[in-house]
């Protein structure tokens, strides 16, 4: 069976992780940089998708803590979501080195 392409949000939320654990904020900057701001997740989708990815056992709460009152919880990758996100990398690189191939050889031919 193949598995179903990862949507671009899930891919830069887990991408997000690989450097260590984030709290939501930090998350969400972090998917903006590196989607080259292609990807703005609000609030309530980010942790609606870390729900589904924690309950997937891709992402895990890594420690909570209180700042200025408020709870801020931090998320960190998986082996499962560190596997999930390498695959989906190197789907999307396969696919790109097809399609650049024959776009070369359309040019070369032309």
């Amino acid at each position: 069976m193949v598995d179903a392409a990862m949507s671009e949000p899930a891919y830069f939320v887990l991408a997000a992780l690989l450097d260590g654990p984030l709290h939501g904020y930090g998350i969400i900057k972090r998917a903006g940089e590196q989607s080259g701001g292609r990807v703005r997740l609000a609030v309530g989708t980010l942790y609606g998708a870390l729900d589904r990815m924690a309950r997937g056992g891709l992402v895990a709460v890594d420690r909570e803590e209180t700042v200025q009152g408020r709870p801020r919880r931090y998320y960190r990758l998986t082996d499962d979501g560190r596997r999930a996100v390498t695959a989906e990398a190197a789907r999307m690189e396969q696919a790109a080195r097809i399609v650049t191939r024959r776009a070369n050889l359309r040019t070369a031919q032309a």
